[in-house]
């Protein structure tokens, strides 16, 4: 079953029209707005430059704010794999939530049976991988959080909307805060770099290592997110850049 979908048009986009064969990635968002209403008006209104071209409703409702076949202003600078600002390659689905900054809240089971449904219906339409169904801050690390921990990567993945691991997760936990010695931490950089994560490597700052591990965790080890990398991040990790 399609969602509803209703129209509430948005100025802010690229007036050129692009094929379909151009959208490789649908990126997920949260407003970082404690009022719903504010965050549409934000993104409709022309001063802004923002706008998305979905938003997600506290009670689920998906509205349609740029037709996805134009460029909308969601992603910003960003990158992932060998791609660059990916505003021109990708849909951009806006959901209401509060954020880190405010009170970041769970999302309504609402909200996540519209997700479902619009990301079936636009990977059907669209032919985009579920592996490049990302966050904003897989692709913008050093600025973004969003969607943030309590977004359910994991459910989506089940029904084949995103990516996730297949490893043993009681196993996995035991592996949780054991160190990396120097070849395995050099094997997990990779490991992110294969995944599509900035090109990260050894010669990175402490600093930005941690913020880029913070946003894989934040998508793909939910429980803990504190930018160190360990056993258990790094056979998540090889076990995505596998897949």
């Amino acid at each position: 079953m399609w969602p509803k979908i209703s129209l509430n048009y948005s100025p802010n986009f690229n007036l050129i029209k692009r094929s379909k064969k151009d959208i490789k990635f649908i990126i997920i968002h949260y407003t970082g707005m404690k009022k719903e209403l504010s965050a549409i008006n934000r993104l409709c209104n022309f001063k802004s430059k923002v706008s998305a071209h979905f938003f997600i409703k506290k009670n689920g409702s998906v509205l349609n704010l740029v037709p996805p076949l134009y460029e909308a202003w969601h992603a910003g600078k960003s990158s992932w794999k060998n791609f660059e600002f990916l505003n021109g390659y990708s849909i951009g689905i806006e959901i209401q939530n509060s954020g880190h900054d405010n009170r970041y809240e769970n999302f309504p089971q609402k909200q996540i049976i519209s997700i479902k449904k619009l990301l079936k219906y636009l990977l059907r339409k669209y032919n985009v991988s579920p592996k490049n169904v990302l966050g904003h801050s897989d692709i913008s690390p050093d600025r973004k959080k969003d969607p943030g921990e309590k977004f359910p990567w994991k459910e989506l993945a089940k029904s084949r909307l995103s990516q996730w691991h297949n490893l043993n997760e009681k196993k996995l936990i035991e592996k949780r805060l054991i160190k990396l010695n120097f070849d395995e931490e050099s094997k997990f950089l990779k490991n992110l770099k294969k995944i599509g994560y900035l090109k990260i490597s050894n010669e990175y700052s402490n600093l930005k290592k941690k913020i880029i591990i913070r946003a894989f965790q934040r998508h793909f080890r939910q429980e803990l997110i504190n930018g160190i990398s360990d056993q258990e991040c790094l056979i998540i990790s090889k076990s995505l850049s596998k897949i």
